[in-house]
């Protein structure tokens, strides 16, 4: 596996004005914390974030090799959370997780719904998605891209549970065997209907009372 290299600068002061000045010059304020060592504020370029996240193969769970710049320092490390600005959808911060390429790590694969359940298309029941993310653990190298669970043989009532599920090899999952990933479950509309009914006719039952009593 080839290291995406991720060139970042250490951040030797703190606070919002500090971060907005950052932004304003294109680099994201951010922490690379874990490995038994203090957490180091670095900063790093976004462009080159989006870039290596949007054309790695795994995505926002890739494995980088953060070199320290003006230095020989490097450490490989994933990306633990982004905070995005909620209008600009810029990123406001990162927080990095030091990686020790030989030890296991403990992530969070996302699960992915493939295909349409039969009772779906007849129109006999609603797909029930429970699980939509599931905790693993294995070496850096070995952590899946997400969890693909084909739906299209599912009957009415039938279930996936993550013991259904197959797991690459060197990755030990951390759920209970007997989770729910997704199931198939019964079409509430004919009930939703019939309250809908019942709440139509009573105003007008209660109206023509009214008007005989207006007439007697």
């Amino acid at each position: 596996m080839a290291d995406l290299e991720l060139e970042v600068s250490r951040r030797e002061e703190s606070g919002k004005g500090v971060a907005r000045k950052l932004r304003q010059k294109g680099r994201v304020p951010a922490v690379v914390y874990g490995g038994h060592k203090e957490p180091v504020s670095i900063s790093v370029d976004q462009k080159s974030v989006s870039e290596l996240v949007r054309k790695s193969e795994h995505g926002i769970r890739s494995i980088f090799l953060l070199k320290m710049a003006d230095s020989d320092q490097s450490r490989h490390a994933m990306i633990k959370d982004i905070q995005m600005n909620p209008i600009s959808r810029k990123m406001n911060h990162i927080d990095f997780v030091r990686v020790v390429m030989d030890e296991v790590v403990r992530v969070t694969i996302p699960v992915r719904v493939s295909g349409t359940s039969i009772a779906v298309k007849n129109g006999e029941g609603v797909l029930d998605f429970q699980a939509r993310e599931l905790h693993v653990e294995c070496l850096p190298g070995s952590i899946p891209d997400e969890f693909v669970v084909d739906v299209s043989s599912l009957k009415l009532h039938d279930v996936i549970r993550v013991s259904d599920l197959e797991v690459p090899e060197g990755v030990e999952m951390l759920e209970e065997p007997d989770r729910l990933v997704v199931s198939v479950a019964t079409l509430r509309a004919e009930v939703v209907e019939e309250v809908t009914e019942e709440a139509e006719v009573e105003p007008e039952l209660i109206k023509k009372g009214k008007d005989e009593e207006e007439t007697t």
